[in-house]
């Protein structure tokens, strides 16, 4: 009797350990195909955009595109990519000079036409009406809203220089001025059914970033902005996307030579137009692609504290450089007198 009892509690383990093993199976498999398939997408997400044919719809959807931010960096790398296209530019931004050169350079490259639009997006009395009369009978095709600002240099919320103009700078610039362009361009995209709005965000505003509390913050609201409006309008033909960068060698970034994980202005710009279509927010650049995804892999905490670590070391030789240049002046005024 035992030893049947014995028998059968046996084989019932052994019937059980067998449907285990093939349930783990079954789970590790699944895992292993959900990150190997998050993992394709994320790195060759840019290399299928004649998949999606909106490069190629761009002409047909109207005949001009607006850039904001458009004499320097990402923001002119997009107007010179617009208009090699054949699209006509509005250019936006805050210098007349540098707008009147990259206008005619514009027009002698790529034989399309200009207009120019001086503005600057940090002024509290800026009238939008403006811009809306300039643009009203345009047939616009694509909205680039580049324009945007961060820190000096990373720093402690309540340390930042001039904080209260600094915050609002960093809200009018990133988040008004992006969320009241798209109210004036849309409108006329959803009438004749079709356009393209790009914001330019930061892939700061996909993690939590010490010491760029307040600019991540505002490349967050870009972010959830163009999600939500593209889940909104994308129905009616206009497609929103957010590109969300790491770095790039522009201006704002300092750094000056461009390489593999840091690309230039027109590199990250071609790239990033490749996934248009594809998703409604996208690193936009193979080797981003793959920094951000590793990135979602790792706990949260681990990617702050690293970030916070790499933002103190970045604000500690600001700080030595700052102080070393305080003592050569102090010298040199004492050896004067």
């Amino acid at each position: 009797m035992h030893e049947e009892f014995t028998s059968t509690v046996r084989g019932f383990l052994g019937v059980t350990n067998e449907y285990f093993s093939c349930f783990g199976f079954i789970i590790y498999s699944v895992v292993v195909c959900r990150v190997m398939t998050s993992f394709l997408m994320a790195v060759t997400q840019p290399l299928f955009s004649k998949h999606a044919g909106w490069l190629r719809r761009l002409r047909s959807m109207g005949d001009w595109a607006v850039v904001t931010g458009s004499t320097d960096g990402i923001g002119k790398a997009y107007a010179e990519e617009l208009a090699s296209m054949g699209l006509n530019i509005v250019l936006i931004s805050r210098t007349p000079e540098k707008l009147a050169a990259v206008a005619k350079e514009i027009e002698t490259t790529y034989k399309v036409e200009t207009k120019t639009i001086t503005m600057d997006f940090s002024d509290r009395k800026l009238n939008y009406g403006e811009i809306k009369s300039v643009l009203k009978d345009m047939k616009i095709s694509t909205l680039v809203n580049n324009v945007g600002i961060s820190y000096q240099y990373p720093e402690y919320l309540l340390d930042i220089p001039d904080r209260e103009k600094a915050l609002l700078d960093l809200i009018w610039i990133n988040i008004i001025s992006m969320t009241m362009m798209t109210s004036i361009v849309l409108p006329n995209m959803v009438e004749k059914g079709g356009g393209v709005i790009i914001n330019v965000g930061s892939a700061s505003g996909d993690m939590t970033c010490p010491l760029l509390t307040a600019y991540s913050a505002c490349k967050a609201y870009v972010k959830y902005f163009s999600e939500g409006l593209n889940s909104e309008y994308s129905d009616k033909g206009v497609v929103t996307q957010c590109v969300m960068p790491f770095y790039v060698s522009t201006k704002m970034s300092k750094i000056r030579k461009s390489s593999l994980m840091v690309p230039g202005p027109k590199t990250y710009v071609k790239s990033a137009l490749n996934s248009l279509g594809m998703s409604s927010s996208t690193y936009g650049y193979f080797a981003h692609n793959l920094f951000g995804w590793i990135l979602k892999k790792l706990p949260s905490s681990l990617v702050t504290w690293q970030v916070k670590n790499k933002h103190l070391g970045i604000r500690a030789r600001l700080y030595a450089k700052k102080k070393s240049k305080s003592r050569i002046a102090s010298v040199y005024c004492q050896h004067r007198n």
